[in-house]
This record gives structure tokens, sequence and C-alpha cells, in this order.
């Protein structure tokens, strides 16, 4: 019977702890622990990470530089280093649009025009411009355009060239009054037709 409560009470010893955690019970807080510790370093080694990833971004260069292509720089450049790694500008590059202590993003394509190519495109914007609003520019329309104008005939309108010839372009369309034969009667007619 001694033999009996001895091992009850060894037993009770073992499962409870004597006040304190019992055996499974402190073998699933080491396992809680563990668990615990290898999340916090797996968070650790993903933080790592993300921070070496967004470090980085990539951007292409193209156009007028040495040699076009994507680079990897750190993040927060700004564009004249990718210009720089691009081998820099060409002789018949224009940078003139360009805001070169612009800051980069990941993905950012940067072209550099040539010359050529940035007095094409602004050739055509002037020429849409002309074309989207209806009006005539008194500066840079030719005679035969000009006489399409209600009042002004041929004569007239080699006046007004004539006129800009020697007297360079027109300051504003007021100006046009300056002109032989062209009073606010002709003005009141065209004013809202021509623009400078």
């Amino acid at each position: 019977m001694k033999k009996y409560l001895f091992l009850v009470f060894c037993s009770l010893f073992l499962f409870t702890g004597c006040g304190n955690a019992s055996y499974f019970q402190s073998t699933e807080l080491i396992d809680e622990t563990t668990n615990s510790s290898k999340e916090d370093e797996s968070s650790e080694v993903k933080t790592d990470l993300s921070e070496v990833v967004n470090s980085v971004i990539y951007v292409q260069v193209a156009g007028a530089v040495l040699n076009p292509g994507v680079y990897s720089l750190p993040a927060g450049s700004r564009m004249f280093s990718a210009i720089e790694s691009a081998g820099g500008m060409l002789e018949t590059a224009d940078d003139s649009d360009l805001n070169q202590a612009t800051l980069l993003e990941d993905g950012q394509k940067i072209y550099v025009y040539t010359k050529e190519e940035r007095m094409a495109i602004d050739e055509k914007e002037s020429i849409a411009t002309q074309v989207d609003d209806g009006l005539i520019n008194i500066n840079q329309a030719s005679a035969s355009e000009l006489s399409t104008l209600p009042g002004i005939g041929q004569t007239k309108a080699n006046q007004i060239v004539t006129y800009r010839e020697s007297n360079g372009n027109f300051s504003s369309i007021e100006e046009i009054k300056n002109v032989s034969g062209i009073g606010d009667g002709i003005y009141n007619q065209i004013y809202k037709l021509i623009k400078i």
C-alpha cells in the first residue's frame, strides 16, 4: 500500500510540477518559444531581403546616349546618374527638356532626343496647334493664307507679309492695323480669326 501511495505521489509530482508547470506544459512552452524565435528570425530575414530589394531600382536609358540599355541604380538616384551610367549624352543630344535633377522611379524610361528629333517634334506640335484652333497666325501665315480672311485680298495680304518682313513679327494682333489699308472696320472682321 505504501508503494502504491508512493507511486501515486510521484506521478502527481511529475504531472503537476509541484506548483510549477507540469512536464507536459513545460514541453509545450519550449515548443512555443522555439517556434516564436524561428518566426522572428524568418521575419528578420524577410525584412532584410525587402530592404535590399527596395534599395535598388532599374531604369532604361535610350536615345542619344553612348550605351543605351537597362541600368540598376541605388534607390533615390537622379536622372543625371542614369545618363552617366549609359556613358553620357552624344554630341547630337538635346537635353533642353530634361530635368536631370529628377528623382528616378523603378521601371522608368528616359529618352534623350537628338537635336534633329526635337526640332521635328516642335514643328509637328506647332502645326498641330495651328490646325487645332483654326486661327491664322499672322506671324507665320503666307500671303495666300492671309488672303482667305474677310476684307483681306491678295494685295493686302502681300502688304501684311511685307510689313512683317520689314518690322519683324507682330507683337499683338492689334498691330495689324499698322499695315496700310487695314483700319478698324477690317480689323473688327478678322480679329477673332487671327492670332500671333
